[in-house]
């Protein structure tokens, strides 16, 4: 084995042993440090002792938009809550990485000289915790919905290709430095995503793929009231799941994508199979099923593609004169809805989400988010049958309300995303997106902070309010249970707004 630098024996001793299998040392490979220490392990520590944080670097998408979920907003938050419970800054580490090799290498480095420092170290007083979001595998749709959707990092240990190979070492890597940490008594708390064979001592998961997609479902269902739908008048609903085919090996995209659909369809399945619910384009029918998302998935790395998808799914990709009836779209992420409000516009589809059974008006929500008075509006209940397509003396058609059908047609629909990017705030205001999810950033900082301090102090953290046990490698496990919140614009002051996360001009107010 070739070392890249040399070590004392007893550190790499107790690697080996600790971890059970031999690992490639390499220099300090965070690509950045931001340790607020200067000091090392063995300077003594107060009570609530050392807490290290390794977090992958944020992600950088195509489209340059922002998701509100990013790295870099996360830790320093992480740090200032650990701070404001005691912590001292010099006690505090930050490093960050962008690939998974890189981070391994850091949490390696930083353990074997923890474990030799602690060893030479006559006071052994101060405890440790680490915080690790392992690095992902994510292509470009993953991105779209932010740095913290969770994956599970699998890999094949006899893989023969040569980047698998190195991912494979790479995770392998990672697991022996924080199972040797938690050998040496340290403490781990594993954020995001899961790594194959590991059980950290806590778990604080951000949004699953199938949360994503359930809860946009969710929020759909609950604003086109389909509980309240016939199959004489069913609801139009189109689902644009993005898949990035850029790339030959899409196998890991690919599972993040079915878990998107998964969640859609665990929702909306029984409305399509009761006849509630239909799909303009064919591409979903009562007989669906999971393994149907091919049918839906659209290749999002091409520019502009979804807006083509869009209209191709409502037929008026060549005429877009008469227009067809869509209720409800759910574009998976805020990228893509973006995209999807810019197409209805093109498209000639007017109005808002707002307008789809009222409980708010546009100026209603612009004065409850500015903070003046309220101006709500009576939801009109759906007919129980569609209306007539008996031609009139013009020649056109009629609605139940006298209105022209193409008119109804062209009434804008309910379109969901997720990530909250800043750019789509002023959509979710004016009702072209009716919501947007996203995770509660402060409220998980501020847990997994509490969560440090308590293992630093060997206290019990069984009874704080947020932890929920769960299974992980066939053990249960405490976990930090946050709700992904839900953003309209009638919570949108309330939930982004007061708490900091966006200001009013960010809303476009």
């Amino acid at each position: 084995m070739t070392l890249h630098r040399m070590i004392p024996a007893k550190r790499l001793l107790a690697l080996l042993v600790s971890a059970g299998m031999a690992l490639t040392l390499g220099a300090c490979s965070s690509d950045t440090d931001t340790s607020t220490s200067g000091t090392d392990a063995s300077a003594a520590a107060s009570q609530t002792g050392n807490v290290a944080i390794f977090t992958p670097s944020d992600g950088i998408t195509i489209s340059q938009q922002t998701p509100m979920s990013k790295w870099a907003k996360l830790v320093p938050e992480i740090v200032t809550s650990l701070k404001r419970q005691g912590v001292k800054g010099g006690d505090i580490s930050v490093k960050s990485a962008s690939s998974l090799e890189k981070q391994s290498q850091s949490v390696q480095d930083y353990v074997v000289d923890h474990v030799n420092d602690t060893d030479a170290s006559a006071s052994k007083d101060g405890k440790t915790t680490l915080i690790v979001a392992p690095v992902a595998q994510a292509d470009e749709s993953d991105r779209q919905y932010g740095d913290y959707a969770g994956h599970a990092l699998d890999w094949n240990d006899d893989s023969a290709d040569g980047d698998e190979r190195e991912y494979a070492r790479s995770a392998q890597r990672l697991v022996s430095a924080l199972q040797l940490a938690r050998n040496s008594g340290m403490k781990v708390v594993l954020v995001s995503n899961t790594l194959k064979g590991y059980v950290p001592d806590v778990y604080a998961p951000m949004s699953t793929a199938e949360q994503i997609g359930r809860t946009q479902a969710r929020e759909l269902v609950n604003k086109l009231a389909l509980d309240k739908a016939s199959s004489d008048n069913p609801k139009h609903i189109e689902v644009l799941l993005p898949l990035d085919e850029s790339d030959d090996d899409s196998t890991a995209d690919e599972t993040f994508v079915k878990s998107v659909f998964a969640g859609i369809w665990k929702v909306l399945g029984p409305y399509f199979k009761d006849g509630k619910a239909v799909s303009p384009s064919g591409t979903l029918t009562a007989s669906s099923t999971d393994d149907d998302w091919e049918a839906v998935a659209f290749d999002s790395s091409k520019d502009g593609q979804a807006k083509k998808t869009l209209a191709t799914r409502l037929g008026m990709d060549s005429d877009s004169t008469d227009h067809t009836r869509i209720d409800g779209i759910i574009a998976c992420n805020d990228y893509i809805a973006g995209q999807v409000a810019d197409g209805l516009d093109d498209l000639g589809y007017t109005g808002s989400s707002a307008d789809v059974n009222p409980s708010i008006t546009i100026s209603g929500i612009v004065g409850n988010i500015t903070g003046k008075k309220d101006l709500r509006k009576q939801a009109v209940p759906d007919p129980s049958k569609a209306p007539s397509d008996d031609n009139s003396d013009d020649g056109g058609k009629t609605g139940d309300d006298g209105s022209d059908d193409d008119e109804q047609n062209a009434r804008w629909p309910i379109v969901t995303g997720y990530g909250a990017y800043a750019g789509i705030m002023p959509n979710i205001v004016n009702g072209k997106q009716w919501m947007t999810a996203v995770e509660n950033r402060k409220k998980l900082a501020g847990d997994i902070a509490t969560v440090c301090v308590k293992l630093n102090a060997s206290e019990k953290i069984s009874g704080l309010g947020f932890i929920r046990s769960a299974t992980m490698e066939g053990k249960r496990i405490p976990t930090i249970h946050e709700k992904i919140l839900a953003v309209s614009a009638g919570n949108l002051k309330k939930t982004l707004i007061e708490p900091g996360y966006i200001s009013l001009a960010d809303a476009g107010l």
